[in-house]
């Protein structure tokens, strides 16, 4: 008998995944044809060609990573696709509309000084994106949460929604598009590693627990690519602390190394214009010289 792959997975049409596709792609282009002449009317930029490409490979990320076979594998067979789903969703995806994110969208289709532009101010504070995220992240990996959402289609869904709208707030500080909301480069680093360590405790459970964690992925009808349950399993801890980390950190190291290339280029601009002024600068002796080329008044 062959060993079962992600061919012989059923196809399943979801349709709450298009909707959510379609309905992202028209708010792109509504935002881009009908918004933007406005904002560029009120002095605000345009989008800019960058912006327009985190868009589309975020949406694009999102179909693929919602909808078939990613969605039905992750959902009924295979933990750690599940795992990988999840990492898509609430880090890398989130960030990708993030940058995408123009200023003034924000600030247009969310006026100013209204409760909900303070209530995302403050929840897009540090101590709530770490608060927020980490907790759902826990709650999400609980035995009863996993296989409560495995099966019911809708309870999956709106813990996805849930758990993208958690990992744009975890953004904000760091990319998001208001620039005062972020926090100072070294304050990012250190955010980010603390967004790096709550994951560890599911990811640790995961790897090393000596039997099935979750009862839904061991009665699975399907053991795709003969895995078993216990496999399958430690696949997805090494996912969720390695992918997640590895991800991470690299945002990380850019962050810092951007940050000491600035500050190393400001320290040499500085340097340099000490060294300018020096120069311009008269000292005694030269005034002394000056005086002396000069002949003394005569009476």
């Amino acid at each position: 008998m062959e060993t079962p792959t992600v061919s012989d997975v059923p196809f399943v049409f979801h349709g709450e995944v298009w909707a959510l596709i379609l309905g992202a792609i028209a708010l792109g282009v509504y935002a881009a044809r009908v918004i933007q002449p406005r904002a560029v009317a009120l002095g605000y930029p345009a989008i800019t060609g960058r912006q327009k490409a985190f868009y589309t490979i975020a949406v694009t990320s999102m179909w693929l990573a919602s909808d078939y076979p990613i969605h039905d594998v992750a959902e009924n067979y295979l933990y750690f696709v599940h795992m990988f789903q999840h990492m898509l969703l609430s880090m890398i995806i989130p960030a990708l509309f993030v940058l995408a994110t123009p200023r003034w969208l924000l600030e247009l289709v969310i006026p100013q000084r209204s409760r909900p532009w303070r209530a995302l101010r403050t929840l897009s504070k540090p101590l709530w994106g770490l608060v927020i995220f980490n907790m759902l992240t826990i709650t999400l990996h609980f035995p009863i949460t996993v296989n409560a959402s495995a099966e019911s289609g809708p309870l999956h869904f709106g813990l996805h929604l849930m758990v993208f709208a958690a990992g744009l707030l975890m953004w904000m500080p760091v990319i998001g598009p208001i620039s005062e909301w972020q926090i100072h480069p070294l304050g990012k680093c250190l955010y980010l590693f603390g967004m790096s360590i709550i994951p560890t405790i599911p990811s640790g459970f995961l790897v090393f627990a000596e039997g099935v964690v979750y009862e839904h992925y061991s009665s699975s009808p399907l053991r795709l690519y003969g895995l078993t349950a216990i496999t399958d399993q430690t696949a997805a801890g090494l996912v969720m602390k390695l992918g997640g980390g590895f991800f991470l950190w690299t945002v990380i190291i850019v962050i810092f190394a951007r940050w000491v290339t600035s500050e190393a280029a400001s320290d040499a601009a500085a340097r340099k214009e000490r060294r300018a002024s020096a120069e311009r600068a008269l000292t005694y002796a030269q005034v002394a010289e000056e005086f002396s080329k000069s002949p003394a008044p005569t009476e």
